[in-house]
């Protein structure tokens, strides 16, 4: 009888609730082994360094020894508050970079997109031959080291470098780019003969820096490094909406000709909003790569002329390699870190389906 309820018990099944939890605990347990080699990886070089910036950014690390050492001063907030609050040259150069690269971005961010929206509807099109060769040249751009193509623009943006010599067939005086700090919309004004600032302009202002001069528009310099960052990412963004693009339906551009949509309204009723997801991706990357614009400003310009093309990024960089301010430069990083996680959710709620 005791055999017969032993041999019972063994070949019991399992029920089928334990045996999918059982499964799940397998699937997850192998999930974590093969992530743990990427996981480790991510821990090591960015986790750990992120953790390490944000220790230095609350002391005034000075660059030498360790930032981990007894001696170095725990400041606090201290840093912030210079930049933010402090009234003096580092909250007006924080500032001034602010200014400049929110001009950057809201040039540079919108006019990629388009542009690249567009070249890749051009070079989707069945009807166009080569459709190969101008993927390739427009791509081309944006596999170039980025330091090559900003010394390229150095000599084409020259006083008498190529684009000048164009403008001067057309009767236009070109200016000299890259060392003119007007801003332009400051330059349109005083076209106009608005010349000099109203005072509820000049005498308020944020971070150090009045109205009047958040106004001015990009300088002319940074114009110039906008049109190059155009240039180079374009390219990269019309692959991406050339692979969405691709994966629409043919049979739904034919219900809308039938439905008598012409080609703009196929375009602009059908197209782009199913291009709504890869539209959020160029648009958060672009995004991201605005705010973080550091090559071209190091290797053209170097926040000259008169600081109109300097940026948060490569002022964190001279507040740190440069003057030694350790836990003033990473304290920028993480400004600028809030600047575009803040404005990555507002875009995000903007683009959200409804």
């Amino acid at each position: 009888m005791a055999a017969l309820t032993t041999q019972s018990a063994a070949t019991t099944p399992t029920p089928p609730r334990r045996r999918a939890g059982l499964a799940r605990r397998r699937e997850a347990g192998a999930g974590w082994l093969f992530t743990a080699p990427a996981l480790a990886l991510v821990l090591l070089f960015v986790a750990l360094p992120v953790l390490m910036a944000l220790w230095v950014s609350i002391t005034d690390w000075r660059g030498r020894g360790s930032p981990f050492e007894a001696g170095v001063p725990v400041v606090g907030l201290q840093n912030y508050t210079d930049l933010l609050a402090g009234g003096g040259l580092p909250t007006q150069d924080l500032g001034t970079a602010l200014r400049n690269n929110l001009w950057y971005v809201l040039l540079v961010v919108p006019t990629q997109t388009v542009v690249a929206l567009l070249l890749a509807t051009a070079v989707n099109d069945k009807l166009l031959r080569g459709r190969g060769f101008f993927r390739t040249a427009f791509y081309f751009p944006s596999v170039t080291s980025s330091v090559a193509i900003t010394v390229v623009f150095l000599f084409l943006f020259g006083a008498s470098g190529a684009v000048n010599q164009v403008l001067a067939w057309l009767g236009i005086n070109g200016p000299n780019w890259f060392a003119d700090p007007d801003g332009v919309l400051h330059l349109l004004l005083g076209v106009v003969g608005v010349d000099s600032a109203p005072a509820a302009l000049a005498d308020h202002g944020l971070l150090g820096v009045s109205w009047w001069d958040w106004l001015a528009g990009p300088s002319v310099a940074m114009s110039a490094l906008v049109v190059l960052a155009i240039f180079t990412t374009s390219g990269t963004f019309m692959l991406l909406f050339l692979a969405a693009l691709q994966n629409i339906a043919g049979e739904v551009s034919e219900a809308a000709t039938m439905d008598g949509a012409n080609a703009w309204q196929k375009f602009v009723h059908v197209t782009v909003p199913m291009l709504r997801p890869t539209l959020f991706t160029v648009l958060t990357l672009g995004l991201v790569g605005t705010w973080q614009v550091f090559d071209q400003i190091y290797t053209g310009t170097q926040g000259g002329p008169a600081k109109t093309t300097i940026t948060p990024a490569y002022l964190s960089y001279t507040s740190s390699f440069v003057n030694q301010q350790w836990g003033q430069g990473a304290a920028i990083a993480f400004i600028l870190f809030v600047i575009i996680i803040v404005l990555t959710l507002v875009q995000r709620a903007v683009l959200r389906e409804r």
